[in-house]
């Protein structure tokens, strides 16, 4: 007669469940009551529930995301907020009027330092943007500025952080995650919730950014690779028929599950579990929704891929489109991957480059959309987790300003060919329709029918929501 397998408990819930005939664990599970404990007891299959689409608080604007983060914080003053009193007191010391100022790098004192940017009024609103970027100019009328950011996180890691999670600490879910959360998925058989990087370098904070918290795993961000095959592995072997390798698969899930069904505190597994099936689903569904070869060269050479300094991160807003159009919920592209916009020296040489990578495919990426129909139910947001100081820094760079910067949405039910708010005259505070990250986490989510106060998730015994009981819908991006 085998003898029975004598499991070592490795966690106080383990304990609790293999103590006294298990009785501990049900008052824990009765105090931990809530979506987490709830979506993992035996008999629910976790991925169900970011399967099917789920209806929204109210009739949504947008149905999907695409957010171009640009990694280290781009100028504001130097690309859509013009200061011409900035040039006319340059090399002087900002005023005192302005009192005291904290930055990163302590160059609060520092002489001001001049945009030597051309500007023009573009579109039928007269939007200003500067010369570095000619062809996000051609697509302003699709477009509301917003002026009048502000956050605290006052470094890279706070400022990512905040601006994925509002929060500057880590720990908390990301905006994708609740997007997939509480709308579920458009298309079963792909991602709900998608993140690519131009570089190999680590977005600050790493996988934290488009992680799912403290709600299932199931709901972070899945990460395609650079290069050409943005889905490894996504291939089965030569002579690998689908029926032995379901059969692997179902072997390997009946393993997992009834680890899983002993240790249903542990949504990671779940989420593995959830993501082979999804992989022997994406076998007949990625390959379309990747495959390149599908488009004309004419799209290709729109979004710039015939050109080495735009083929890359053109790709990836390439990508973002078919993405989006196969029903992918939240695709995030990370742009300067490593705070490649951190221009605290040389500002003119990295935000040329930089820009020069980005400004088409971007355009390009607002036009294709516009062109299929898909703009009105797509909504685009362009911004970085702060901007930059109009006080200079070693002479000829700018240094981290989390008080009053720039970001731009378009699409999804947005009023194109508007400025919302104001900074200050010099461009460093936030003075005119303030919108902290709270605020505009809290518009994107009503854009898409999502209210960032009645979306909850019981995290130990208490609802916890998108923005942190804070921020309100910006009535006049609509």
């Amino acid at each position: 007669m085998a003898k029975p397998i004598i499991e070592i408990p490795t966690s106080r819930r383990a304990f609790l469940t293999q103590s006294g005939a298990g009785f501990g664990a049900v008052a824990l599970a009765g105090m931990m009551a809530g979506p987490k404990v709830q979506a993992a007891a035996p008999g629910i299959n976790v991925a169900d529930l970011n399967r099917a689409a789920r209806s929204p608080h109210f009739t949504p604007r947008a149905k999907r995301v695409i957010f171009l983060f640009m990694e280290g914080g781009p100028s504001h003053i130097d690309m859509f907020d013009p200061k011409p009193l900035l040039n006319k007191l340059h090399g002087k010391q900002l005023p005192d009027s302005f009192g005291e100022v904290i930055t990163a790098m302590g160059e609060s004192r520092s002489p001001l330092l001049e945009s030597k940017r051309k500007w023009k009024q573009h579109g039928q609103a007269g939007t200003w943007v500067s010369d570095w970027l000619p062809h996000t100019a051609e697509c302003v009328d699709d477009m509301a500025v917003i002026r009048s950011c502000w956050s605290e996180g006052i470094n890279h890691s706070s400022g990512v952080c905040q601006m994925n999670t509002c929060s500057i600490l880590g720990g908390r879910p990301s905006l994708g995650s609740w997007v997939s959360y509480g709308l579920g998925s458009e298309n079963a058989d792909l991602p709900n919730f998608v993140v690519m990087q131009d570089t190999r370098s680590s977005v600050v904070n790493g996988p934290r950014n488009w992680g799912a918290g403290f709600m299932p795993a199931l709901y972070q961000g899945v990460r395609f690779s650079e290069g050409s095959q943005p889905i490894p592995n996504l291939t089965a072997p030569e002579g690998f028929t689908d029926r032995r390798q379901m059969g692997k698969l179902n072997f390997l899930n009946q393993i997992n599950q009834q680890f899983a069904d002993r240790h249903p505190e542990q949504s990671e597994l779940e989420a593995r579990i959830a993501s082979y099936e999804m992989g022997f689903r994406m076998q007949a569904e990625a390959p379309q929704a990747i495959d390149l070869s599908q488009e004309t060269a004419e799209t290709e050479k729109m979004y710039g891929m015939d050109q080495p300094e735009t083929a890359k991160f053109g790709k990836m807003c390439l990508l973002a489109r078919r993405l989006s159009e196969s029903g992918v919920r939240f695709v995030q592209l990370y742009h300067g991957a490593g705070s490649k916009w951190d221009s605290h020296s040389n500002i003119e040489r990295n935000h040329s480059k930089l820009c020069k990578q980005t400004d088409q495919p971007v355009a390009a990426l607002l036009k294709d959309l516009k062109q299929r129909g898909l703009l009105d139910e797509t909504l685009v947001v362009w911004g970085g987790e702060f901007g930059r100081t109009p006080m200079s820094e070693a002479g000829n760079g700018r240094d981290h300003n989390p008080t009053g910067y720039t970001m731009w949405m378009a699409g999804g039910g947005v009023r194109g060919g508007q400025t919302i708010g104001a900074t200050d005259d010099l461009g460093l505070h936030a003075v005119e329709d303030r919108l902290h990250i709270h605020d505009l986490h809290a518009s994107i989510l009503h854009l898409l029918g999502l209210s960032n106060m009645e979306l909850t998730y019981i995290h130990k015994g208490r609802p916890e929501r998108p923005t942190i009981n804070e921020g309100a819908f910006c009535e006049k991006l609509v």
